[in-house]
């Protein structure tokens, strides 16, 4: 299977029917994005999700890398540890799963990120514009477009931090685990691979090797 990168935007796009939504973070795992997007409670978790106006699943889906680096910081109260966060000025390259939706429903998933409730569009104009947006101070209120695959722009959210100004925390097994099986399903990466790329990010370097990763893949305790 193909791994897709963005091409910069060589037109304006003010109203989009469609964007691809990359996740580089749980919701690369099917079964985590439908809580977001039909509404529910994961296994394990106790959050309810209230799900997207629209609860169609995404029309497709497509591995991608994205210029930049992933790292985990904050501490998320749903997996505890650290969280996945997208640094686009970083060196490297961050591997992600792009989702086809439409531009309510990554508004929608953007607001439940944020424990807040599903309903109101973000205004696009100035990312589709510019690649970035800080819409908000919350730590997945930065819109970021790195450009479009098949003429469909991509939009992510991240932090308004750099990589820089944050200190890193490493990530709960659990987490690591849907993120894993995220990559998995998007079909190119192997698990050695998987295991050696999520093992080598800021936060989860020196706290987690290679083959406890790949212990998680495989449906250990890591």
């Amino acid at each position: 299977m193909t791994v897709h990168t963005a091409t910069p935007l060589t037109r304006t796009i003010s109203a989009p029917e469609r964007v691809w939504y990359a996740s580089y973070g749980s919701n690369m795992h099917v079964d985590r994005l439908a809580a977001y997007i039909a509404g529910g409670t994961l296994p394990g978790a106790e959050r309810v999700y209230p799900g997207c106006r629209d609860h169609r699943g995404p029309e497709r889906s497509l591995a991608v890398e994205l210029e930049g680096c992933l790292y985990f910081a904050t501490e998320s109260t749903v997996w505890t540890g650290g969280r996945a966060f997208y640094d686009p000025t970083a060196p490297g390259l961050t591997r992600a799963r792009a989702h086809l939706v439409t531009p309510e429903q990554m508004s929608d998933i953007a607001a439940q990120e944020m424990y807040e409730e599903p309903g109101t569009d973000l205004d696009l104009t100035k990312v589709l514009r510019d690649g970035r947006d800080e819409v908000g101070p919350g730590r997945y209120e930065t819109l970021i477009c790195p450009g479009e695959i098949e003429g469909v722009p991509v939009l992510t959210f991240t932090a308004p931090w750099t990589l820089r100004d944050v200190e890193v925390r490493a990530p709960s097994a659990a987490y690591l685990r849907y993120l894993a099986g995220g990559l998995l399903q998007s079909g190119p990466w192997e698990e050695p691979g998987i295991a050696a790329y999520l093992s080598s990010r800021p936060g989860a370097a020196g706290q987690w090797t290679a083959e406890r990763v790949l212990d998680l893949l495989r449906g250990g305790s890591g």
